[in-house]
């Protein structure tokens, strides 16, 4: 009964450790406070969850991995898989990796030619 009991707790830890580890990945905490902008081409779409996600190559040649809203917050932003597509031209604004080598963004606007798609309204730093 004792070796049951342990295994119970060691279970639990590694149960609480996981569920803590995806809160953090699917929540903000990953990410830096400040905002940037990134214009650049887009390489791929992806509407699917756990989140829609854009690849595209920057003005400057660095490839990024951009993170939308959960599928709810996309889809009501209007953003859908005909909002955009490889080689178009757009601009995204949102809360970078916190590791400075992962280019990785998290994104609370996408624009797209003169189309707005505000994922995260709620979110958007006022300048």
């Amino acid at each position: 009964m004792q070796h049951h009991a342990g295994t119970l707790i060691s279970t639990g830890i590694v149960a609480a450790f996981m569920a803590t580890a995806a809160l953090a990945h699917h929540g903000w905490s990953w990410a830096e406070a400040d905002q940037i902008e990134l214009t650049g081409t887009v390489k791929t779409v992806v509407i699917a969850p756990p989140h829609p996600t854009i690849d595209l190559t920057a003005t400057d040649g660095v490839d990024w991995h951009i993170e939308l809203g959960n599928p709810g917050n996309t889809a009501r932003s209007g953003f859908n898989e005909q909002s955009t597509k490889p080689g178009d031209t757009i601009t995204v604004l949102g809360n970078r990796s916190l590791d400075p080598n992962e280019k990785r963004l998290k994104a609370v606007r996408v624009t797209v030619g003169e189309k707005v798609y505000d994922i995260y309204p709620e979110r958007i730093n006022k300048s």
